[in-house]
C-alpha cells in the first residue's frame, strides 16, 4: 500500500498559511508525499464560536507577525511587513481558491495571491491582487469571478467547511493524516513523519530533511 495522502486544510485569510503555501510544493517533491489542498471558510467557524484569535493591534497579533517574519527568514521566504490584516474579503479569496483547485490552477493562484499580499501589501480577494494574480497564471478574472461566486461554488465551499467543522479543525493551516490533526505551519514536519512512519519518533529526522529543502517563492 502507498503512503497516505495528507489533507492540507487552509483558508486564504490565514497569515501563517503564507509560510506553508510558499514551501509546500517543494516539501511534497522532497518527501514524495501527496498533499490535497482543501480551502475552507475558517472565518465562519470563528463566527460560530464567537472567537477571533488575532484582534487588530492586539499584543498577540503583534507577536504573530514577528513570529511569521522570523520563520520566513529561517525558510528563506521573502516578506515585507506590515501587510493588511484582517482581509477585507477572505470569502471571495476562498471561493476563487476552491474553484481553482477544482480546475487545476488553484495552487498557482494561491501562491501568486499570497506573494502579492505578503511581499507587495495587496490583500487577497480584492483588486489589484485578485485580477493581477489571475492574469499571472493565465486566467480571465471575469470568467473566474462569475464561476467562483456562483451558487454551486458557494455550496461547495460550505460543504468543505462542514467537513472541517466535523473534523474539529481550529485553525489554518491544518494537516490531517489518517484522522490525526496537526495544526500550524510548524506542525507540517510532524504530519510528514506521521504519514511516512505512523509515529512522531521520526519527526526530528523529517524536520532536518525538510529544512534542507529550499522554499519555492
Amino acid at each position: 500500500m502507498g503512503q497516505p495522502v495528507i489533507d492540507y486544510w487552509f483558508t486564504t485569510g490565514s497569515t501563517y498559511n503564507y509560510l506553508t503555501a510558499m514551501r509546500l510544493p517543494q516539501v511534497a517533491a522532497s518527501t514524495g508525499l501527496a498533499f490535497r489542498w482543501r480551502p475552507f471558510d475558517l472565518r465562519t467557524l470563528f463566527d460560530e464560536r464567537g472567537y477571533f484569535p488575532f484582534p487588530k493591534g492586539s499584543p498577540k497579533t503583534v507577536y504573530m507577525f514577528r513570529d511569521i517574519e522570523r520563520r520566513a527568514a529561517w525558510h528563506g521566504i521573502p516578506i515585507a511587513l506590515p501587510v493588511p490584516y484582517p482581509l477585507p474579503d477572505s470569502l471571495t479569496a476562498n471561493l476563487v481558491a476552491l474553484l481553482g483547485i477544482r480546475e487545476g490552477w488553484g495552487i498557482d493562484y494561491i501562491r501568486a495571491a499570497y506573494r502579492r499580499w505578503f511581499q507587495e501589501g495587496q490583500p487577497t480577494g480584492v483588486d489589484p491582487n485578485l485580477s493581477a494574480s489571475l492574469a499571472e497564471i493565465g486566467q480571465d478574472s471575469e470568467r473566474v469571478l462569475a464561476l467562483a461566486t456562483s451558487a454551486a461554488n458557494r455550496a461547495a465551499l460550505a460543504a468543505e467547511t462542514d467537513v472541517a467543522r466535523s473534523i474539529g479543525l481550529v485553525g489554518s493551516p491544518s494537516f490531517v493524516v489518517d484522522g490525526e490533526v496537526f495544526w500550524g505551519d510548524d506542525r507540517l514536519e510532524d504530519a510528514v513523519a506521521w504519514a511516512r512512519h505512523g509515529t512522531l519518533a521520526a519527526a526530528t529526522a523529517e524536520r532536518a530533511r525538510i529544512e534542507g529543502t529550499p522554499a519555492g517563492y
